[in-house]
């Protein structure tokens, strides 16, 4: 019965390890003075001399991650580029 409930156990710990590693995450980077979307668990390393200042998450999916990006007052506002519609389309026929 013991092994049982430590295997269910260590099921449970891989999984829940397992999903964690999904997401995005936001990082600020010195280097580029920008806030950057990534889909790996960043390592902060500002301390040790590195670009890595600070970084949040993780998020379910790059529009929350993008969301969360606009809230964040050291991340710079960045402008998305517009959409082609079928009238930018149209004019330059």
């Amino acid at each position: 019965m013991k092994s049982l409930l430590l295997a269910g156990a260590m099921i449970v710990a891989a999984k829940t390890c397992a999903l964690a590693q999904g997401g995005y995450w936001v990082v600020g980077d010195h280097a580029t003075g920008k806030c950057e979307i990534v889909t790996s668990n960043p390592v902060i390393n500002a301390q040790v001399g590195g670009n890595i200042w600070f970084g949040t998450g993780p998020y379910q999916s790059r529009s929350d991650a993008k969301l969360a990006r606009s809230t964040i007052p050291q991340c710079p506002a960045v402008q998305e580029p517009p959409a082609n519609t079928q009238d930018d389309e149209n004019k330059s026929d």
